[in-house]
């Protein structure tokens, strides 16, 4: 008796099985990575700072600390991205108090900022001063309000909103969805609920950019 009938087959089977296995690794990969449900729920909430229109169809969601020098070291970046890309791009802000004290009083200025509908310029101005308040040689959190001031901040409104409830609130809700995403350091970018990793400015572009075309397309 011979097997020679099933070597035809056979041969035909594993090259079918070959080839599929061939498509399967090489197709383009369609699925984009992006966070859990429960994680993005945490990315953004109704009272988050805005900077951009509302309705752009792409977000960049940014953990950020004022005090921390990375975090400057990328605004200027941040905002040439949003100026490259236009009405496509909005950012939203995400408190991360992870320089004490000094952070959560730049936070808590920011939070009346946000209040008294000058956010942007006030964020601008704590970041450029930033090495006069934030200094690892020295913190100096009393300048805050003061510089603050300088770029169109009610200072004597602010003494009040500053303490108020509502920012005490906002401040435990931030700190409690940096817990829930796993933010470790800051900034830490989402783009369109896709975490940034690797980190990097070129990165940052790059992946911005992609759902900026998608969201074209």
């Amino acid at each position: 008796m011979t097997h020679r009938p099933l070597i035809l087959p056979i041969f035909a089977l594993a090259l079918a099985l070959f080839a599929g296995a061939a498509w399967f690794v090489s197709r383009p990969n369609t699925q984009i990575a992006t966070v859990p449900p429960e994680v993005a729920e945490a990315l953004v909430r109704p009272w988050s700072p805005v900077l951009g229109p509302e309705n752009a169809p792409v977000t960049i969601v940014e953990f950020f600390d004022p005090a921390c020098e990375a975090c400057r070291a990328f605004h200027p970046i941040v905002k040439d991205i949003m100026a490259e890309h236009g009405d496509a791009v909005r950012v939203v802000v995400r408190y991360t108090p992870f320089h004490g004290e000094v952070s959560e009083v730049a936070i808590r200025v920011l939070e009346s900022a946000r209040m008294q509908g000058v956010f942007e310029p006030v964020m601008d101005a704590l970041m450029r001063e930033q090495p006069r308040w934030a200094s690892h040689g020295g913190m100096r959190p009393d300048l805050i309000i003061r510089i603050a001031g300088e770029a169109g901040l009610d200072v004597a409104a602010a003494e009040a909103q500053i303490r108020a409830p509502d920012v005490v609130a906002v401040l435990n809700q931030d700190r409690a969805d940096v817990e829930a995403v796993g933010v470790r350091q800051t900034p830490t970018f989402f783009v369109n609920e896709r975490p940034l990793d690797p980190f990097g400015e070129v990165e940052l572009r790059a992946l911005v950019a992609e759902e900026v075309r998608r969201a074209g397309s």
